[in-house]
């Protein structure tokens, strides 16, 4: 009795809840009873959650693209500096070495108040191996980056191995000269053993504080229209 009962109970509540959905009115929500209106707002939050969860996902997966795609690139820049902190020691000892190398070149470049003495040098390492300076003419100076370089014309005559020891004269100097555009060629067929030597004497010095501060300015002052230029 107690079964039957409880049969016709459940079926009269499904009845009676399956009644509620019965001829709604899709223009007039607000009209229907209280089952219906519970089960279009429950289907409205779950549509709105899963509609959120996969806009999440999305966002995350384009997230893990990305940073699976920067891995690579970010495993090398890690060997690289690991090794930068491997060799640090070697790196610093190596800068050291190079800083007193470039110090050594330094010394070798006169400055412009030594111009005048190593012009001398040059000068009598030639007379002093029995050449005859027939030119020796300074040319203008052109300044670079980092040093000025002073173009020295000259014609000497004499024997070849005078000639040849006179190069090595010049190449032991304590500043830095070089020689280049040699050409060697007979004087006089009369006397084949005198000869006569043309060459570009090149050298060297540091610039001063003010020479360095101009060459700043023109960098700058190039750079400002590169800039302004691009802008055009």
């Amino acid at each position: 009795m107690d079964a039957k009962a409880s049969n016709l109970n459940l079926s009269s509540v499904t009845e009676q809840a399956a009644a509620q959905f019965r001829g709604l009115n899709p223009k007039e929500p607000g009209q229907w009873p209280l089952l219906p209106k519970l089960a279009t707002w429950a289907a409205m939050a779950a549509a709105v959650v899963v509609a959120g969860w996969f806009v999440l996902l999305s966002d995350a997966n384009d997230e893990l693209v990305a940073a699976r795609e920067r891995e690579p690139a970010l495993k090398k820049e890690y060997r690289d500096k690991l090794g930068q902190a491997v060799n640090l020691a070697e790196l610093r000892k190596q800068k050291l070495q190079v800083q007193e190398y470039v110090t050594q070149l330094e010394k070798q470049l006169p400055g412009k108040a030594e111009m005048d003495a190593l012009l001398s040098d040059i000068n009598q390492a030639g007379l002093g191996r029995g050449l005859q300076f027939e030119l020796f003419r300074p040319g203008q100076v052109q300044v670079k980056d980092y040093y000025a370089e002073l173009p020295i014309a000259i014609r000497v005559s004499g024997r070849y191995n005078d000639m040849g020891a006179f190069a090595a004269d010049v190449a032991n100097l304590s500043r830095i000269v070089t020689l280049h555009n040699l050409a060697i060629a007979p004087v006089s067929p009369r006397d084949p053993a005198l000869l006569a030597m043309e060459a570009t004497a090149r050298t060297y010095r540091y610039l001063d504080a003010n020479e360095v501060a101009e060459q700043q300015r023109q960098k700058k002052a190039a750079a400002d229209k590169a800039k302004a230029g691009a802008k055009k």
